[in-house]
C-alpha cells in the first residue's frame, strides 16, 4: 500500500537532514583526531557545534562573527545536501503514489516545509556568543535546497517509472521558452566551462608556488586530506571568479583590491594553495586575455541553438531571441556572482568576490550581441535555400466554344377548325374562333392523334389571352351603358343593377399567324 504524502516527505526530510549530519560530525572528528586537543569529553560540545555550523555552512547559511560577517562560504559543500534530498526523492516517489508529472511539486513541498523547519532548528541551536548564524537565511535555504533537489529526484524517478525520456519531457514545454531554456543553458555551461579552463591552466602555471605553500603549512596526513577538501569545496567560487575574470567587471579579493583584464593589484592573502593561481601584481598576463573570447563563443553556441530549437519565421525575430537568450544568461551570471562571493570577516577582507550587477550587465551585452548575431546566421543558413516563389499568373484558357444550338423541330401544321355557318370569317392571316365555357363535368379535349399534345399548351395561352380581352371589351360596354341610363337621370349610383348573366354574352377569339420566313409578307 502506498504510504501518505505529506508524513513520507517528513520522514524523507529527516533522513537526509540526519545523514548529512553524520558525515560533518565524521569529518570533524577525523580534524579533532588530527589536531592537538584536550581531553574528548571536554571538547564533545564544541565539535558537535562546529558539526551543525559546518552543516549549516553546507547549506549556504551565513553567520555573524565579532568582526563581521562569514558569507564567502564554498559552494561545493551544497553538493552533499543536494544529493541527499535526492536520494531521499526518489525514494519518496518510490513509497507513494503519484499518479502524474504535475503532481511533482507536491511532493516537493512535502521535503522542503519539514527540511527548512530542521535547517530553521539547527540555526538556533548553534547559537553562541561568538557565532550567530541567520536564521531567515537558514529557512529560506534549506527550503530552495531542499525543494530543487528532492523535487528533481522525484522528477527523475516518475520518468524512470513511466518511461518518458528528458526529450520527451522538453517537447512538453511551448517552442519558445524551450528554445530560450536550452539556449540559456548552454550558454550559462559554456562560460562555466571556460572559466573551469582558466582556473585549471592558472593553477598548473603557479603550480610550484602551490607546492611551496603547502610545504610551508605542513599539514599532515590527515590534515593535507582536509585541506584538499576544503578546496575542492571552493573550487566552484573559484570557476565562477574566472567567469568574471574572462566577462571584464573581474573580482576584489578584499578592499581596494581588483583582478581583471585591465589590471591585477592585490595585497596580502591568506596561505590557501589554491590562491596561488591569482596573477601577480601589474598588467594582466596576456595569455589571459584569451578568456576575453569565452562569452562571444558561449554567446554564439546558445544563439544557434536557441535558432535550431525553435525556428522563427521572419528573419527579423532570430536575432531579437537570440538577445533574449544572452539576457537570461545575464541574469543567471549575475545570480552565481552573488552567491560565489561575500564577505570573509571584518576590515580588509569585507570585500570579497565579483559585483554582481556589473557582471550581470557586461554578460548580458556579450553574450546577447553575440547570440543576436549567431541566430540570425543560423537563421539565413537554414533559409537559405528556402526562398520564397512568387507564384506566375495562370494563363488565360481561351473561351470553349459553345456547342451549335440542336435545331427545333418545325410544329406539325394545325388542322384548320371547322366553324359554323354563322360565325364570321375574316381574312388575310387572322383567325375568328367561337368560345365558350366548359360546362360541369365535361371533359377536357383530347390532343390529336397528329401530333396536336406539342402545340397543346401556345393553344390554351392563346385562348386564355382571347378570353381576357373579350371579357375587357364586355366591361367596357356595359360601363358605357350605365353611364348612359345615370345620364338619362333612369338610375341612382346608390342602387345596383340588375346583374346580367355573363354566360349570355358570345365570346370570339382572334389568333393572328405569322407569315413564312421565306416568304417576303410583312408580319402582322
Amino acid at each position: 500500500m502506498p504510504r501518505p504524502l505529506y508524513s513520507t516527505g517528513g520522514i524523507a526530510a529527516a533522513t537526509a537532514a540526519g545523514l548529512g549530519l553524520a558525515v560533518i560530525v565524521t569529518l570533524a572528528i577525523i580534524g579533532w583526531v588530527a589536531a592537538p586537543h584536550d581531553a574528548f569529553g571536554e571538547e564533545i560540545a564544541d565539535i558537535l557545534q562546529s558539526a551543525v555550523l559546518a552543516w549549516l555552512v553546507g547549506h549556504h547559511v551565513s553567520f555573524s562573527v565579532p568582526d563581521g560577517q562569514i558569507a564567502l562560504l564554498p559552494l561545493g559543500l551544497v553538493l552533499l545536501p543536494g544529493l541527499l534530498l535526492y536520494r531521499s526523492g526518489r525514494w519518496l516517489a518510490r513509497s507513494c503514489s503519484i499518479p502524474r508529472l504535475r503532481y511533482v511539486y507536491r511532493a516537493a513541498l512535502a521535503i522542503a516545509g519539514p527540511y527548512a523547519a530542521i535547517a530553521g532548528t539547527l540555526a538556533l541551536l548553534a547559537r553562541t556568543e561568538s557565532v550567530e548564524p541567520s536564521m531567515p537565511r537558514a529557512l529560506v535555504m534549506g527550503f530552495v535546497i531542499a525543494f530543487l533537489s528532492g523535487g528533481l529526484g522525484v522528477l527523475r524517478q516518475l520518468m524512470l517509472d513511466k518511461g518518458v525520456t528528458a526529450r520527451a519531457l522538453l517537447n512538453l514545454m511551448p517552442a519558445r521558452p524551450r528554445s530560450l531554456l536550452v539556449g540559456t543553458l548552454v550558454s550559462t555551461g559554456t562560460l562555466l566551462l571556460g572559466g573551469l579552463l582558466l582556473f585549471l591552466v592558472a593553477l598548473m602555471v603557479a603550480l610550484p608556488e602551490v607546492v611551496e605553500t603547502t610545504r610551508t603549512l605542513r599539514p599532515g596526513l590527515v590534515g593535507g586530506a582536509l585541506l584538499l577538501v576544503v578546496q575542492l569545496a571552493y573550487l566552484p567560487n573559484a570557476v565562477v571568479f574566472s567567469v568574471c575574470y574572462a566577462l571584464g567587471p573581474g573580482f576584489a579579493v578584499g578592499t581596494g583590491t581588483v583582478v581583471a583584464p585591465t589590471g591585477v593589484s592585490t595585497g596580502a592573502l591568506p596561505m590557501l594553495p589554491m590562491l596561488a593561481a591569482l596573477p601577480e601584481n601589474g598588467a594582466a598576463p596576456a595569455a589571459s586575455l584569451v578568456a576575453l573570447a569565452v562569452p562571444f563563443v558561449a554567446g554564439a553556441t546558445g544563439g544557434v541553438l536557441t535558432q535550431r530549437s525553435a525556428p522563427d519565421v521572419v528573419s527579423e525575430a532570430a536575432p531579437l531571441w537570440g538577445f533574449v537568450c544572452g539576457v537570461t544568461t545575464g541574469i543567471l551570471c549575475a545570480a552565481l556572482a552573488e552567491v560565489a562571493g561575500g564577505p570573509l570577516g571584518g576590515e580588509r577582507l569585507s570585500e570579497v568576490g565579483p559585483s554582481a550587477w556589473q557582471v550581470g550587465l557586461v554578460a548580458a551585452l556579450e553574450v546577447g550581441v553575440a547570440a543576436a548575431v549567431a541566430a540570425w546566421a543560423a537563421h539565413w543558413w537554414h533559409t537559405r535555400g528556402q526562398r520564397p516563389v512568387r507564384p506566375r499568373p495562370a494563363p488565360k484558357r481561351r473561351p470553349e466554344p459553345r456547342p451549335e444550338p440542336k435545331p427545333r423541330p418545325e410544329p406539325k401544321p394545325r388542322p384548320e377548325a371547322e366553324l359554323p355557318p354563322d360565325v364570321p370569317v375574316g381574312e388575310g392571316l387572322a383567325t375568328v374562333t367561337p368560345l365558350r365555357r366548359r360546362q360541369d363535368g365535361e371533359p377536357s379535349p383530347s390532343p390529336d392523334e397528329d401530333g396536336r399534345e406539342d402545340t397543346e399548351r401556345t393553344d390554351r395561352s392563346a385562348e386564355r389571352a382571347a378570353r381576357r380581352q373579350a371579357r375587357r371589351e364586355l366591361r367596357e360596354r356595359k360601363r358605357e351603358e350605365r353611364r348612359a341610363r345615370r345620364a338619362e337621370g333612369g338610375d341612382r349610383w346608390w342602387r345596383r343593377g340588375p346583374v346580367e348573366d355573363e354566360d349570355s354574352e358570345e365570346l370570339y377569339g382572334i389568333t393572328y399567324e405569322a407569315a413564312p420566313e421565306e416568304t417576303d409578307a410583312p408580319r402582322s
